[in-house]
């Protein structure tokens, strides 16, 4: 009998990825407040797992399913949470550790983080009066002896936890700091240093003003936040659109059973048990001894304070030799493919060929999918122009996109509002895919189509901070079957046939598995035989069992994985799988593959992951690639990687992140990739 494939749990490998993020605030040779935003990427990431995977978990535990070893990695769910405590307690502190020493460093250039027991009289001053004209009017302060019951706390914000003590009587308030006023930071008047302060500090310095028609002694001020659970419940209530059960699942999120409770841990016995028999804080529930300070994912918005040195040199955007400002897309891609590298190139490229689709008088149709969309979207107004010069517009636009589910449902009306059509989800499934399709009249008996498909979303902001491809082209092969993915989400209950492309739910895995298995049959017949993947998870234990195949076939793997791994390199099958993840200033999100296909090399982009919820529920398209010079551009961009050795982690059996070791002059991937892409741009 063969010995069981094991596999690396996926929420410990989840935490090994959050603890690269971590290695990058101590790394002394990242800029002082990029380290400081490291930081509060750590904690932003540790928020969205408390709130997803954590919950998960937590909710399997009390429902007493029994029998998870295999879905957890051989972990019960109560050793499982028991495990990711043990490790996010130790993150929590290590994470302190950290910010009290860059606190310290600030120092050293001017720049002083004070609270309220060490102002001037001028800056204790310029406190008060910031606090009367602008928190103030913002404030909501709750005595919890005058309500009824204990207040509900909001996921995502912070409070102050209050105990007012006049001889032996006590009472408690709850005040949210109400950093949308302004930000969480307060920068005070300079005075020989720069000086800033927590808006928590703020209130701190005028608790005197706050209370003033409470009688009491002394008071204690320590801030606290919670996590709730942030699963999405949908009801079926037939009556009721998608929408509407979107928004009802929306409002039930804010009263989510509460999965963790963070405090300062100066806090009294008395406020702590006050708060833990308020909120009725359960043994399942973490609860997290911190510092002075909560919701350190503030920090990704630390102030530049203008001193030279302290945050990364600006790389600029450039724009693809292809596209110049004054020449029609849709006529460069009538000749060749085009791949956008962003944020190395402009996405501008990609609302430059929608808005040039809009005015076009010749283009009739317009279809895109939405996944995720920056607050003030150009990619909206392109395609309400669109409409508005009486294009037919189609927008099929992700209503339970984590997390976003708020900004989308917006879109969805403002979109309906122009006469736009939108399909909003599909049942069972999320469309996760990037598209485009525009379809124009050329003459012939066919409209001529012109897609977009890419790795990322169509979102202006994240598209300067993540790398992601997008492929423009009309390459009848892709654009033919592009259509058939937008009329399978119309309609999902219709089979499709894909040549080409390889589409979620129903073809990606059987695609991978052939491609993979090809590659185990040159392996066998002893010719040359391997493949490398550049990734941001793999976690499907089906694709890890075909990798472990193809390894222990004598198929050699390169793989660059950004996040989860669960890969167990214990294993003898993975003898041939070696594997890396780069955390740098940009966060790596490109999903490409390459098979050596006997020499006959062949490459893809994809937007989906190797996770079960890629293959499996969603509507996802990996695209090949055709054009020799965009295979080169992709192989040259994953040597490039594969030669890092400034911030390349290596995957080892235990995922301790060691920093890989090369011989050799000192690589740092993505300052290589600009300057790559900036030679493109010089050769034209």
């Amino acid at each position: 009998m063969q010995d069981e494939p094991q596999f690396y749990n996926r929420d410990i490998s989840w935490l090994q990825f959050n603890e690269r993020v971590l290695q990058e605030a101590e790394d002394e040779n990242v800029p002082l407040i990029e380290r400081i935003r490291f930081l509060g990427i750590h904690s932003n990431n540790m928020d969205e797992f408390f709130r997803v995977r954590y919950s998960f978990i937590r909710r399997l535990k009390l429902s007493g399913e029994e029998h998870m070893d295999d879905y957890f990695e051989g972990y019960s769910a109560g050793e499982l949470l028991r495990k990711l405590s043990e490790i996010v307690t130790n993150q929590q502190r290590r994470s302190q550790e950290i910010y009290d020493s860059l606190e310290k460093e600030l120092r050293v250039h001017g720049i002083e983080m004070i609270n309220e027991t060490e102002l001037t009289a001028k800056q204790s001053e310029f406190v008060k009066h910031f606090y009367k004209n602008v928190v103030a009017p913002a404030l909501t302060n709750l005595m919890v002896s005058q309500t009824r019951n204990f207040p509900e706390l909001k996921d995502r914000s912070i409070y102050l936890a209050l105990r007012l003590i006049k001889g032996e009587d006590q009472q408690f308030s709850i005040i949210e700091i109400p950093y949308g006023v302004g930000g969480r930071f307060v920068v005070l008047p300079k005075y020989g240093k720069q000086y800033v302060m927590y808006l928590d500090d703020v209130l701190r310095h005028n608790l005197v003003s706050i209370f003033h028609a409470i009688n009491y002694d002394t008071i204690e001020a320590h801030t606290v936040k919670i996590t709730r659970d942030a699963e999405l419940s949908l009801d079926d209530d037939v009556s009721k659109s998608f929408m509407e059960q979107v928004q009802k699942g929306l409002m039930n999120r804010k009263e989510g059973d509460l999965v963790r409770f963070v405090y300062d841990k100066a806090i009294s016995d008395q406020t702590l048990q006050a708060f833990v028999n308020g909120l009725e804080v359960s043994a399942l529930d973490t609860l997290i001894p911190g510092g002075r300070y909560h919701n350190k994912k503030d920090l990704m918005q630390f102030p530049n304070m203008g001193v030279e040195g302290l945050e990364y040199k600006r790389l600029p955007q450039i724009s693809h030799p292809d596209l110049d400002i004054d020449r029609s897309i849709i006529n460069v891609l009538k000749r060749k493919d085009v791949l956008l590298f962003t944020p190395y190139h402009e996405f501008s490229h990609v609302i430059r060929l929608l808005r040039e689709a809009a005015i076009d008088p010749n283009v009739k149709e317009v279809k895109v999918t939405l996944y995720r969309l920056a607050d003030e979207s150009r990619i909206i107004s392109a395609l309400v122009n669109a409409a508005k010069n009486g294009k037919s517009v189609t927008v099929f636009i992700e209503l339970q996109a984590s997390f976003d589910e708020s900004n989308n449902i917006k879109w969805t009306n403002k979109l309906r509002s122009e006469g736009i059509k939108v399909v909003s989800g599909v049942p069972g499934l999320k469309v996760h895919s990037k598209l485009t399709l525009i379809r124009r009249d050329e003459g012939g008996e066919k409209l001529a189509d012109y897609c977009v498909i890419g790795t990322g979303n169509y979102h202006e902001g994240t598209a300067k901070s993540y790398t992601d491809y997008h492929l423009l082209t009309s390459d009848k092969r892709i654009a033919k079957e592009a259509r058939k993915v937008f009329q399978f989400i119309e309609s999902p209950y219709k089979q499709y046939k894909f040549k080409h492309l390889l589409v979620s739910p129903n073809g990606t895995r059987d695609g991978l598995y052939g491609l993979i298995d090809r590659e185990i049959a040159n392996a066998q017949e002893g010719k040359v035989a391997k493949f490398w993947l550049k990734i941001n998870s793999v976690s499907d234990h089906g694709m890890i069992q075909k990798l472990y195949e193809a390894s222990d076939a004598g198929v050699h793997v390169r793989m660059v994985v950004r996040g989860i791994n669960c890969i167990d390199f214990a294993d003898p099958k993975a003898k041939n799988i070696h594997a890396v993840s780069v955390i740098d200033r940009f966060l790596e999100h490109t999903r490409a593959f390459c098979f050596h296909n006997d020499g006959s090399s062949e490459y893809f982009i994809s937007s989906a992951d190797w996770m079960g919820r890629n293959l499996n529920r969603r509507v996802e398209v990996t695209v090949p690639i055709y054009d020799p010079s965009i295979q080169r551009q992709l192989r040259d961009h994953f040597d490039i990687l594969w030669k890092d050795n400034t911030k390349s982690r290596v995957f080892n059996s235990d995922q301790s992140n060691e920093y890989r070791k090369i011989n050799g002059p000192k690589t740092r991937a993505q300052l290589e990739m600009h300057e790559y892409v900036k030679k493109q741009l010089m050769k034209g």
